[in-house]
């Protein structure tokens, strides 16, 4: 099976944009690109864990871009350090609750968790420059708006990787 490759949802940034485009454009396309790796499966093959000493599957890749999302726009950016965290417990967002148990998690809920972290992630940014400052949580490091989207587009490149494979060994599909 080969899925749509020119999903309208989906557009590849165009090559002249200034720099913030650019940015804001690869990093909705890489975002756009882990729902497509979701959509048309049912709720068992999107919790599903294809490689045995792994505990990633696409529901809980999409639960971990939530906290992810939530960590760098809200928690470092605008600096609201008092944000809970959503699936992850004892103060970190690698806590493997993102990823297991999923048993009870309602896809719905957790789709619309994510979209509603990355909508909270545009605002976080639209009012400032690539070149202002957050802090990371943890060191209290300074970190640029402009380094967090470098970031998020390697988090999402290096995940949709991961959600690639995990979706042709659940159903065959290849491709976006």
């Amino acid at each position: 099976m080969v899925a749509e490759l020119n999903d309208p949802r989906r557009k590849e940034p165009d090559f002249l944009l200034g720099e913030r485009e650019m940015l804001e454009s690869w990093l909705d396309f890489h975002r756009t690109t882990l729902l497509l790796k979701c959509e048309g499966l049912d709720d068992g093959q999107r919790k599903h864990r294809p490689v045995a000493t792994s505990l990633l599957s696409l529901h809980g890749l999409v639960r971990h871009m939530a906290e992810v999302e939530r960590a760098w726009f809200r928690r470092t950016l605008l600096r609201q350090s008092g944000l809970p965290y959503i699936y992850s417990t004892a103060g970190t967002a690698t806590n493997d609750l993102v990823f297991v148990p999923l048993d009870k998690a309602v896809w719905e809920t957790d789709l619309a968790m994510w979209q509603t972290e990355c909508e909270a992630s545009r605002q976080a940014a639209t009012t400032r420059e690539l070149g202002d400052i957050g802090l990371r949580r943890g060191n209290g490091q300074p970190v640029s708006l402009r380094w967090i989207y470098d970031h998020m587009i390697e988090e999402y490149a290096r995940h949709n990787g991961h959600a690639d494979l995990i979706r042709e060994m659940v159903d065959g599909a290849v491709g976006w």
